[in-house]
């Protein structure tokens, strides 16, 4: 059974069409990346995953249950930490944490209360009112709501936006641990490095549409390659090389050249060219592509 099952969603507003048959299977324990730009249809997705909006058309499960015939069940399976900054400011974050346990009808639920706001560092706020906390110590809070009823599935929308680098590092962190015992976790982001450090498989958004959908690595080895940067004190790059160069403009003394490798193997053919024409190597630099490298290269080529 998968942890999420969405099945040709479309959404439209007005002339907007938000979503445009968006299908994906999120396997039980997976780290799963979603990922687009502004206005690709993600937080629409979520939306309608929680049950705050409706499709015009598909269907949605969340462990089997569906989203809007089997509602109840569906949101007990879910924990969703939105992208705003979402508070009541008349309670403290222990009476918040304990009113989210009541939505779901858990009652001495303050062992795993007390628990998560360890793991988040909220440990000494809990008594503060939510009002007087700053904008970093809400969103902790945030995702304290949405890990209180302890959900298998936890899906987490921009959750590091414009926040500290220790509270990346905390949230993180803990994550990462309830995704190793069991929970499958769905990210959206806009720090393509997050997304690379701990998503197993990403789906990539643009205008309603999956653009790309595969593993990681996968999308880094497949779609970007890597590139050697070549500065060369001897001699010049052979013709059978030329083919190879990457931004044939980017340097004019004629010593230096970039070129585009699909894997390791490729180097040793590039350097025993380089020696038969006579050129020397003056510096030498692989660099391995990235998550970035092919994000720009879908959305550009989505255009």
């Amino acid at each position: 059974m998968a942890a999420i099952q969405i099945n040709e969603v479309k959404k439209r507003y007005g002339a907007l069409q938000a979503l445009d048959g968006v299908s994906l299977t999120i396997e039980d324990g997976e780290f799963y990346g979603l990922l687009g730009p502004n206005g690709a249809g993600k937080t629409t997705l979520i939306s309608i995953l929680a049950g705050l909006n409706r499709a015009d058309s598909g269907n949605v499960t969340v462990r089997g249950h569906d989203v809007v015939t089997d509602y109840r069940n569906a949101r007990s399976q879910l924990g969703v930490v939105p992208q705003e900054l979402v508070f009541d400011p008349f309670f403290t974050v222990r009476e918040t944490l304990r009113m989210q346990s009541g939505y779901f009808g858990l009652r001495k639920n303050d062992a795993w209360i007390d628990e998560v706001m360890h793991h988040l560092d909220l440990t000494n706020k809990a008594d503060a009112n939510m009002r007087s906390l700053s904008g970093g110590m809400k969103r902790r809070v945030l995702v304290a709501q949405a890990l209180v009823h302890k959900p298998p599935v936890i899906v987490l929308d921009e959750p590091t936006a414009g926040v500290d680098v220790e509270l990346r590092q905390t949230l993180w962190k803990f994550i990462s641990r309830l995704n190793r015992e069991g929970h499958t976790v769905v990210l959206t982001t806009h720090y393509l490095e997050e997304a690379q450090a701990l998503c197993n498989r990403i789906a990539m958004l643009r205008s309603g549409r999956v653009v790309a959908l595969d593993t990681t690595a996968a999308l880094i080895k497949r779609i970007s390659g890597s590139q050697l940067e070549l500065t060369l004190s001897k001699g010049s790059l052979p013709a059978s090389l030329q083919a190879l160069v990457t931004h044939p403009d980017q340097d004019t003394s004629g010593r230096k050249f970039t070129l585009r490798v699909n894997e390791y193997a490729e180097v040793e053919p590039i350097l025993t060219a380089l020696r038969e024409a006579g050129a020397e190597i003056e510096d030498m630099q692989l660099h391995q592509a990235d998550l970035e490298d092919v994000f720009i290269q879908i959305m550009e080529g989505e255009k």
